[in-house]
């Protein structure tokens, strides 16, 4: 068995360096019985600009004309900064955070990521108007994934 003094430092920065690389808040790695768990502070969350296009979701088909372009490709759409699961609202029953042609301001709260047991809100980048909800509620989403189009 490992003893606290026979930890592997250069074992720990590279773990961290994985945290930093794929922006998670906690990563476990084990062999055999011994196991070592390195956690941060989640950062604030950041929306990035590109990513892979998302299938659209039945609110999306509404508003046809721009479901045709590429959301990823729009100045407005706001990626997952994470892998995790979608929640579009507080709790379940509760009115989404946002709607289809809801005027946002920057800042506000789009909807949730939960990854590895830790909610994260994601802000709105900008202010305008939320022109697509791409994201399902309760669903899994990955890294780079469009979100929320925001007009």
């Amino acid at each position: 068995m490992t003893k606290l003094t026979d930890i592997d430092g250069e074992l720990v920065k590279k773990l961290a360096g994985l945290l930093d690389e794929t922006k998670l808040t906690e990563i476990e790695y084990s062999v055999g019985e011994f196991r070592l768990r390195v956690t941060r502070a989640p950062a604030p969350v950041q929306a990035y600009a590109a990513g892979p296009a998302a299938a659209p979701v039945a609110q999306a088909a509404a508003s046809a004309p721009a479901a045709e372009a590429d959301p990823a490709s729009h100045p407005g759409a706001v990626t997952s900064p994470m892998v995790g699961t979608v929640y579009l609202s507080s709790s379940p029953g509760a009115a989404p955070f946002v709607k289809v042609g809801d005027k946002i301001k920057q800042g506000d709260t789009l909807l949730i990521i939960e990854a590895m047991k830790v909610m994260n809100p994601i802000k709105a980048p900008k202010g305008g108007t939320v022109s697509q909800i791409l994201a399902q509620d309760a669903k899994p989403v990955e890294f780079g994934e469009t979100l929320v189009v925001i007009e």
